[in-house]
């Protein structure tokens, strides 16, 4: 780690740290409300017909941050056994610094079948970027050349079992930190890396990214982990609520979506859904069912109702636990904007939909990816709709309105 009168890290000091989002923005995990929504409006459903522009940056499901005109994503390389972090212009689509890490194999890779490679997405707020990856290393970076300013091995520091898919939560930006699942929730201090707080307890296997939530008046953290649901004052890391889920077959790998007190939580396979009301002494479920059974990117809310892949099949349901539609449209990860659904299909069409419990409704669809698995999250932003397979194939298609 840097020395505190290292001139990067007093730069780092004196930047606005964790600046207000722009709504062209997309600046982390989730977006700019990390709600995996935007209120982008000026863009197009259709978009242009032809890419403006495509890049390979390795294996893997990491989708995107972008901010300030450039856009940064995760790749493995498995020739040079590297995690590659890629910055891109956003309007070019020239590579304009590229940073790699050495990285041991998984062991077991051929056991995880569709999913080796890189599987968080970094964190962007004005000068510094912040990425995460499955071995536990979590690092700080200049936006401007991909210049480390501090790094962190929390799987040595916190003496960490690695698990059986890597550490696949992505860092959330909070205030002035960094918050990150590792089963241990941690809190570092975005300038420096150092320790704000950790959670007392190991909650499992950590594949989700957390959510947030105000309970009585104050900021809470929703964390998805393999033992099941914590709940987490933010401020000190103090465990308000614990819901026991445990997903069997499958992980718990999806973001947890909060409306009000109540908490909506999915796992794929045989363990479905439920919606948690944390508003009194004790969680109580106010319904449980097979309704949505979300793999790793889970469901998307929009006004009071809930988007998502079920099993692979796209579907609306309201919040008593009913399904309103299902499409014949299979995928596994979608984000909202405006009221318009953003998905990748099984057959690596993006496709635009509106986001209606009246039906589905399809705006536009084309052809933007060929080959390997597209389960990561497409991400609209300034206009332009970023995406990816699981091979390393990016594109970006041009949805700015004319």
């Amino acid at each position: 780690m840097l020395s505190s009168d290292d001139p990067v890290l007093q730069a780092f000091a004196a930047a606005s740290l964790i600046s207000a989002p722009s709504l062209d923005d997309w600046p982390q995990w989730g977006g700019p409300a990390h709600d995996g929504a935007s209120h982008e409006a000026n863009w197009s459903s259709k978009g242009k017909p032809t890419p403006l522009w495509k890049a390979r940056v390795g294996l893997g499901y990491s989708s995107f941050a972008v901010q300030g005109g450039r856009v940064y994503t995760l790749g493995y390389d498995p020739e040079h056994e590297q995690d590659v972090i890629h910055c891109f212009g956003a309007d070019s689509g020239k590579e304009l610094w590229r940073r790699a890490f050495a990285v041991e194999w998984p062991p077991h890779a051929d056991e995880l079948g569709e999913y080796p490679g890189t599987l968080t997405t970094p964190a962007v707020d004005g000068d510094f970027l912040f990425c995460s990856e499955r071995e536990g290393w979590l690092r700080c970076l200049r936006t401007a050349d991909g210049e480390v300013v501090w790094e962190r091995n929390a799987r040595k520091e916190l003496r960490l079992d690695l698990q059986p898919y890597g550490f696949a939560a992505s860092p959330m930006l909070s205030g002035e930190r960094v918050l990150l699942n590792y089963g241990r929730m941690v809190a570092f201090d975005a300038k420096t890396g150092a320790t704000v707080w950790r959670s007392k307890k190991d909650y499992g296997d950590a594949y989700s990214t957390p959510g947030g939530l105000v309970l009585d008046g104050k900021a809470h953290l929703a964390v998805f982990a393999g033992e099941g649901l914590a709940i987490l004052a933010e401020e000190d890391g103090h465990e308000r609520d614990f819901f026991e889920w445990k997903a069997r077959e499958q992980v718990n790998a999806m973001t947890p979506v909060a409306f009000g007190a109540r908490v909506f939580l999915s796992s794929g396979g045989a363990r479905g859904c439920a919606l948690v009301d944390f508003g009194g002494k004790k969680p109580k479920v106010a319904w449980e069912s097979r309704v949505m059974r979300n793999s790793a990117a889970g469901a998307i809310a929009w006004d009071d109702h809930l988007y998502g892949f079920d099993g692979g099949a796209l579907k609306c349901i309201d919040l008593e636990g009913k399904a309103c539609w299902e499409s014949e449209c299979t995928g596994d990860a979608l984000s909202i904007a405006d009221g318009r659904l953003i998905f990748v299909t099984v057959d690596g069409e993006l496709v635009v939909a509106e986001a209606s419990p009246a039906g589905y409704h399809e705006l536009a669809r084309k052809q933007v990816l060929d080959r390997g698995a597209f389960r990561t999250v497409p991400v609209l932003a300034d206009g332009r709709i970023y995406v990816r397979s699981q091979m390393g194939e990016v594109v970006a298609c041009d949805h700015r309105s004319d």
